[in-house]
């Protein structure tokens, strides 16, 4: 088989393997630019209110709150609920202690979970239940078990809440879940859905640059010499005397 014949059979395989890939990596592309990343994240049914300002009154030495967890590395005074809290990560990792007595408040219960959930939404629904969940589903990656509350909206408002922290670390909604599932496809992730960097689409990268590689040399081969041969006569056309002016 000649070198051309072989260039064009490369061509249309990659072509025929790519195709359905490019579909959807347009048709992915189209839907995650349709739907505004606030609304995927759940944030307009979130409190974006900035939290109140610590008072200067005296707390409990950090030092005290630091020696009930090994290894500790970072501690955080901040707001919790109706409290001061100081939220200590270590290597074992984290916990809310009360800023003014030092005593651990975590992990917290189903009460102050289900209060966490209903000062933070600011939706439409009303809570429907709230559950503590050992093995949550796909949407939610983060540490276990965690606290989930449902609530009744349109859109089906799911958010996290960690035992640890008393912090919302996810929120997930309808809208979150069909995005997802375009952006799985988009990034070609089929398992974790968060790596762009993964074989499948090293691989699916490489192939298109092979086609459109193949696509530029199967021109040349073609209409290149044909073009090159025609520019060439042009060129000695300008610069050769015609007969009527050479007399």
């Amino acid at each position: 088989m000649s070198f051309s014949g072989l260039v064009q059979r490369f061509h249309l395989w990659a072509g025929l393997i790519l195709g359905v890939q490019i579909v959807l990596w347009m048709l992915s592309g189209v839907v995650m630019t349709w739907f505004a990343l606030d609304l995927v994240r759940g944030e307009r049914a979130a409190l974006s209110a900035p939290p109140p300002e610590l008072d200067a009154r005296g707390y409990a030495a950090p030092g005290g709150v630091i020696a009930q967890m090994d290894g500790a590395y970072s501690v955080e005074l901040r707001h919790f609920l109706e409290r001061v809290v100081y939220e200590v990560d270590s290597a074992d990792g984290k916990a809310l202690f009360d800023a003014d007595t030092a005593e651990k408040i975590s992990p917290i219960d189903e009460r102050t979970a289900k209060r966490v959930a209903e000062a933070d939404y600011v939706g439409e629904g009303a809570l429907a239940r709230i559950m503590l969940m050992t093995s949550p589903p796909a949407e939610y990656k983060g540490s276990r078990p965690v606290w989930r509350a449902d609530f009744s909206d349109r859109l089906h408002t799911r958010l996290y809440i960690s035992r640890e922290t008393g912090r919302v670390v996810a929120r997930r909604n309808d809208i979150w879940r069909i995005y997802d599932f375009f952006r799985m496809v988009h990034i070609m992730d089929y398992e974790e859905r968060t790596n762009f960097n993964n074989p499948l689409a090293r691989a699916a990268s490489a192939a298109g640059l092979a086609f459109a590689f193949s696509g530029l040399i199967m021109l040349f081969l073609k209409s290149g010499r044909r073009k090159l041969a025609g520019d060439v006569s042009f060129i000695i056309g300008l610069v050769r005397p015609r007969k009527k002016d050479a007399q």
